[in-house]
């Protein structure tokens, strides 16, 4: 596969990284199988706790230096790795569809994700604003301004193995902080390949060594970067389990946490929606990624009048779904993660018939030729009751629950009663509606759109949700901001000491 050898993945790889040097671990050997085929694609050296503290006091003197580099002259450094990555798109997207098991549209559409967020970080690089106020005291002035956190920890989920890394990193780095990565022990290779990427542009750039670092391994790891006080920030992206973990933590250190945790998505198709696009954002929504996005579609709740109408239109477009190896364009659904992913699936198959759901598009694992990896599952639909505790939970697969309603304000109920609350949309061309949705009454997820469907986030807008989503927001907008500390600064320019609320003092 000449995508590894352009990505210097070899059969053996490291684990650990300072960004312009590997280090050599003898902890266990984690073993990337591709989920397209179940061959073995590579294995990689897991970091052990030796090496780990290297990394951390690598990155703690790059830092010291890091930091006082003008935050242009870092942005500069950001657009070199965008271009490194224009490069690579091709390769890095065909890796990224081979070791995840997304198509390969979606794979390059995660490489793009990266060159876009470091075309945004570099104009972030002259643009990272404080404010002026007014004070209250004569001959004084007031201003606040953003320092540098200091080592940011990134923890990624194998669903976006490379693009929510670069989300974090390309922001921190551009705000002057470090970086230390904790990418999925479940996608290794694809943090091989972005570290091979970025270490090019570092070398030739002499950055400081342990500006950009990698650590490779499992829960352990975690833990230690979870728990460490070197550690300014912990971004986590994965469960909601896992975020309660990582939160509480941090917290218990009085550190900083950004947490993206799970979604349980869900569309609004109005009576006057048109359906024909509707349909589209449903189908993508839930069956993209063989349901392995955070904001993966997991609920149609469908106006009582469309109901059947639209019901009929996903039957057919669901035998329609071709599903195959992701790497063949003509495909729209790749497998799963892996095995146990199959059999979280399954079990949500089967709890959900247990509480009364009717599958309208059945459900299986697929076998014989082109599946052997036993990865492959078929997307399916159920009509279901909101209430029922596994339409409550998110399982990461392509289930679609179906779920009617009379008018807008049940709709809108019955779309915020779930823990979660990352993404959400309603299709309709009704103005009232569509205001009614994005008011304070409407949704409570942290995106909402309209007339698109819930996946596929642009890098512009601030991403993130609520609830047991964890509240965190990455990417862009003013998600710079959790990246640095907050400064307020007061200068007295006369010869006189007035104190603030006119409070009188003399000695």
């Amino acid at each position: 596969m000449d995508f590894l050898s352009q990505l210097k993945i070899s059969a053996n790889n490291n684990g650990v990284s300072t960004g312009t040097e590997w280090l050599s671990s003898k902890n266990e050997k984690i073993k990337s199988y591709s989920p397209v085929d179940g061959k073995l694609i590579a294995s990689v050296n897991a970091v052990d706790k030796k090496n780990y503290e290297k990394v951390i006091l690598k990155a703690q003197g790059a830092f010291l230096r890091w930091r006082l580099w003008p935050a242009p002259k870092r942005g500069d450094i950001v657009r070199q790795i965008g271009e490194a990555l224009r490069e690579n798109k091709l390769p890095l997207g065909k890796l990224v569809s081979y070791e995840m098991g997304k198509s390969l549209q979606e794979g390059l559409g995660e490489v793009q994700e990266m060159i876009d967020i470091c075309d945004f970080a570099v104009g972030l690089s002259r643009q990272l604003y404080g404010l002026t106020m007014h004070s209250e005291r004569p001959g004084h002035r007031m201003y606040e301004q953003y320092h540098p956190l200091g080592i940011v920890g990134v923890i990624s989920a194998f669903n976006f193995p490379v693009a929510v890394w670069s989300w974090n990193t390309m922001l921190a780095l551009v705000c002057g902080d470090v970086c230390v990565w904790k990418p999925s022990e479940k996608t290794p290779l694809c943090a091989v390949a972005c570290m091979n990427i970025v270490s090019a542009v570092f070398e030739k750039n002499e950055v400081p060594e342990g500006v950009n670092n990698l650590i490779i391994g499992g829960r352990e790891v975690g833990e230690w970067i979870s728990n460490d006080k070197r550690i300014a920030l912990i971004s986590a992206t994965g469960s909601t389990k896992m975020g309660v973990a990582v939160g509480s933590s941090v917290a218990a250190r009085l550190g900083r946490s950004l947490l993206e945790l799970g979604g349980n998505n869900a569309i609004i198709i109005s009576k006057e929606a048109d359906l024909d696009m509707a349909l589209i954002g449903s189908v993508f929504g839930a069956a993209g990624t063989a349901g392995q996005r955070c904001t993966t579609t997991r609920r149609l709740i469908i106006q009582e009048d469309v109901y059947n109408i639209f019901k009929t239109k996903l039957i057919t477009a669901y035998n329609h779904l071709k599903i195959g190896d992701p790497l063949k364009e003509h495909n729209h659904v790749g497998p799963l993660i892996d095995k146990d992913a199959v059999k979280i699936y399954l079990d949500a198959i089967e709890k959900c018939k247990q509480q009364g759901g009717k599958f309208v598009v059945d459900g299986g694992v697929l076998s014989g030729k082109g599946y052997e990896s036993g990865c492959y599952v078929k997307p399916c639909i159920a009509e279901v009751q909101n209430n029922f505790s596994i339409v409550q939970h998110e399982t990461f697969a392509p289930i679609l629950y179906l779920i009617k309603y009379k008018i807008l304000d049940e709709a809108i109920t019955i779309q915020n009663n779930v823990p979660q609350g990352l993404s959400s949309s309603v299709f309709t061309l009704n103005m009232r509606e569509a205001e009614q949705f994005l008011s304070a009454a409407g949704s409570d997820c942290g995106i909402a759109n309209i007339n698109i469907g819930t996946s596929g986030a642009e890098i512009g807008g601030a991403f993130g949700g609520e609830k047991e989503t964890g509240g965190g927001r990455e990417s862009g907008s003013d998600a710079w901001k959790n990246y640095m500390r907050r400064q307020t600064n007061t200068i007295n320019y006369t010869d006189k000491l007035p104190l603030a609320q006119g409070i009188k003092f003399t000695v």
